[in-house]
C-alpha cells in the first residue's frame, strides 16, 4: 500500500471551489457558512438537558433552545464539515492524529495554549456576532463593513501574538 500523501490543492483552485460552496450555501439555504452557532445552540441544548428553567429564562440561550439539536441547518453544516474533513484526509492519505509545536513548547504546554487559544477565539466569534467563516466569509462575500472589521483585526492580532508567543 502507498503511505505517501497525496499533495494539496492548488490554493487558486481551493479558493475558488470554497467561493462556489458558499454561492450554493447562500442559495440552498438563505444562509453563509458559520459553525459557532452551532457551539451555543449545543450549549443551549445541553442545558435543556440540565437545567431547563434556567435555560428558558436566560435571554440569550432561551431563544436558541430547541428540544432537538439535529433540527437546525447549522448543525447539519458543522456535522457535514466534520465528515468532509474527515473523508478527504482519509482519501488523501493525510489522516493521523498529531500534536503540532509539541517538541518545541512541550506536549502539557501546547495543550494548555491551544485551549485558552481556542476559548478566546469561541469567546470573541461569539462577541463579534460570528466566527471566522460566518462573519469573515459570509460576511465579507454580502460586503458587511463588519466583516472587513473583524479580518482586519483578526489577521492584525495573529500576527501579534504569533511575534508575542513564538518570541520574534
Amino acid at each position: 500500500m502507498n503511505t505517501t500523501p497525496k499533495p494539496f490543492w492548488n490554493p487558486w483552485l481551493a479558493g475558488v471551489a470554497l467561493g462556489v460552496t458558499l454561492l450554493a450555501t447562500f442559495v440552498l439555504t438563505g444562509h453563509g457558512l458559520g459553525a459557532t452557532g452551532f457551539t451555543t445552540r449545543l450549549s443551549a441544548w445541553l442545558g435543556l438537558q440540565v437545567a431547563p428553567q434556567a435555560i428558558g429564562a436566560n435571554a440569550y440561550l432561551g431563544p436558541m433552545a430547541r428540544p432537538d439539536i439535529l433540527d437546525g441547518w447549522i448543525t447539519w453544516q458543522v456535522l457535514g464539515v466534520f465528515a468532509g474533513a474527515l473523508l478527504s484526509a482519509f482519501m488523501a492519505g493525510r489522516l493521523r492524529v498529531q500534536l503540532d509545536g509539541a517538541r518545541r513548547v512541550g506536549t502539557g504546554k501546547r495543550i494548555a495554549t491551544a485551549l485558552v487559544g481556542g476559548m478566546l477565539a469561541g469567546f470573541g466569534a461569539r462577541v463579534a456576532a460570528g466566527c471566522t467563516s460566518g462573519l469573515g466569509l459570509s460576511g465579507a462575500a454580502t460586503l458587511s463593513i463588519a466583516a472587513f472589521v473583524f479580518l482586519g483585526a483578526f489577521f492584525v492580532t495573529g500576527l501579534v501574538v504569533s511575534r508575542v508567543v513564538k518570541g520574534v
